[in-house]
């Protein structure tokens, strides 16, 4: 109604002149919304039968959108409009429309521009913004110092800031350490000054001997510095002392030698231990190789379920409660540590296999307490509400599932007769199910995973044993290749991706549920033992949780 009564310029009490563009409207609806309207509409150099007020240092356009704002709740921010519409909304003080610009820059973050416009917010009040673009810049640190112009024109002290976080996201502390040099390399008569203050905040002692030997210790702005010097001194006795006595407590570490926290951690969830199913959930911290007791809302046991994680929230769905199967499905609240009830699936699902697509949970075949299942539903978090898709071809229980390149593939399992080699991927646009080349192997409890773009299917029981194999399915090929044999033999394991090494934990051996760890790195194309698991269980689930803003709270402790 204000809107129209506006536009038909009626009940008007004030015109705002920018420009020599005037725009009638009504000063109650601006003060409304503007703090700074309701200044100077009261003003001393103000009065009541002022119509006409001159504003100065904006223009017309933005005037148009924060005056279309005000009436509306309402602003069109486009990549062209942004800046100038969030400079006026701080200047007007408008700060509905300071939300709306900062949401969209958000939206708009890349490797890119994220150094401008955290610069930009130097100058603007709009703290959740600069928070959410400077952890940007930390989780994807390596891509933004290559691919961002602006970088290299940091100060030192916004550099500094940037590499001394814990949070920084590198596999390798020379990233960091090259990053510098080229930082340096820019402006070398005005920069080479800070190679000490900079390098300090290097975490130089996790570094490989050799290419701190190589690259570090013998470069020109390293070894013409004193302070440098001395910090490689520091870092020598620092790795000695690692090599000898292995890495110190993170309590006592070195700041050059202090791992910075994961960009990701391994959720596991629930399983079989001690005879009955368990609620104990741990994570894992790759960059410190410890386990971590996750503590919050105490969720009943669960075993021979299914764990995925979307948009914020770890899902537990379908198992066995110690008591029956069940249908129930809940999720974990990774900011609150609290469990939430969601909408039940249609079949009770135990040995369930999940998958995520396009924001979507895909839970397929089980056991119902009596049946081994072939049917398949879909899980829409929007509308809460799960959906029967096409039956698979097979029926599979104890089986496990993951996606590659749009398509749900799920892979073994058991049909109540015998353990299964066959394999099955999911269309979801056209809704149909295909077989896909069969394993090599018999496989019940096993693994499946995403790794690059290939399908591992890894471990599990071919009805007369566990197995240590291990295999890979090429999608253009529709063929599988054999992979190094695990460590350990193992059922109804944990499995999951960081970066880029594969983690399978716990399961049973053959004659116990077990806590050990271990992981696959593709490139050394070799299996290694990590640190134990803190619970020994089988039949647990586990998933890969990115980007937490409060990683700090389900990682070793580094302070």
């Amino acid at each position: 109604v204000f809107n129209e009564l506006r536009l038909g310029k009626e009940l008007c009490d004030v015109v705002i002149s920018v420009d020599g563009v005037e725009f009638n409207a009504h000063k109650v609806i601006l003060c409304s919304c503007s703090n700074y309207f309701r200044v100077l509409f009261n003003s001393g150099w103000s009065n009541a039968e002022r119509r006409v007020y001159k504003i100065p240092g904006v223009s017309p356009d933005m005037m148009r959108l924060i005056i279309e704002y005000a009436y509306s709740g309402t602003a069109r921010v486009t990549a062209n409009n942004v800046e100038p519409l969030l400079i006026a909304a701080d200047q007007f003080n408008v700060m509905g429309v300071v939300r709306l610009c900062c949401e969209f820059l958000k939206s708009q973050l890349c490797s890119e521009n994220c150094v401008g416009i955290w610069k930009f917010t130097d100058h603007y009040f709009c703290p959740e913004l600069r928070g959410a673009v400077f952890m940007f810049i930390l989780h994807h640190f390596e891509e933004v110092a290559k691919e961002s112009e602006e970088f290299l024109e940091l100060s030192v002290s916004d550099l500094k800031d940037i590499i001394e976080k814990d949070e920084l996201n590198v596999k390798e502390e020379a990233a960091v350490f090259e990053t510098v040099l080229r930082w340096i390399a820019h402006d070398p008569w005005s920069r080479r000054q800070h190679a000490a203050v900079l390098l300090g905040k290097v975490r130089l002692a996790l570094m490989p001997p050799e290419y701190f030997l190589n690259n570090v210790k013998t470069h020109d702005y390293v070894r013409d510095n004193d302070e440098c010097r001395e910090l490689v001194i520091e870092a020598l006795l620092e790795m000695s002392h690692i090599n000898t006595h292995g890495p110190p407590s993170l309590e006592s570490s070195s700041p050059l030698s202090r791992p910075r926290l994961p960009f990701a951690v391994l959720f596991a969830i629930g399983g079989w231990s001690g005879g009955s199913p368990t609620n104990a959930i741990e994570t894992y911290d790759a960059r410190a190789d410890r386990w971590v007791t996750v503590m919050g809302e105490q969720e009943g046991p669960l075993a021979y379920h299914s764990a995925v994680y979307l948009q914020g929230f770890v899902y537990a769905v379908g198992g066995f409660d110690g008591v029956d199967c069940i249908s129930r499905v809940k999720r974990f609240d990774l900011l609150h540590k609290t469990w939430q009830e969601v909408a039940p699936m249609h079949s009770k699902r135990c040995y369930v296999s999940t998958a995520v697509l396009h924001s979507h949970i895909y839970a397929m075949g089980g056991l119902d307490g009596h049946v081994r299942l072939s049917t398949a539903e879909r899980y829409d978090p929007e509308a809460n509400q799960w959906t029967l898709i096409a039956p698979m071809h097979e029926q599979r229980s104890d089986a496990s599932a993951t996606t590659l390149q749009d398509k749900v593939y799920i892979c073994g399992g058991f049909n109540g007769t015998e353990c299964l080699f066959t394999a099955e991927a999911y269309n979801a646009t056209t809704n149909q199910w295909s077989f896909i080349a069969p394993m090599g192997s018999r496989r019940s409890g096993v693994g499946v995973i995403a790794c690059g773009s290939e399908v591992y299917a890894v471990g599990g029981f071919n009805g007369f044993s566990r197995l240590r194999s291990a295999e890979a399915y090429n999608p253009q090929d529709d063929a599988w290749r054999p992979l190094p044999d695990m460590l350990t033999p193992r059922s109804n394991f944990g499995i999951g991706v960081v970066e880029e090494l594969l983690f399978v934990v716990g399961g049973f051996n053959g004659s116990t549920t077990t806590f050990n760890v271990e992981c696959y790195n593709k490139c050394a194309d070799d299996w290694y033992d990590i640190r134990d698991m803190g619970v020994n269980r089988s039949a647990l689930s586990c998933c890969v949780v990115p980007g937490l803003s409060n990683i700090a709270e389900y990682v070793a402790q580094r302070d």
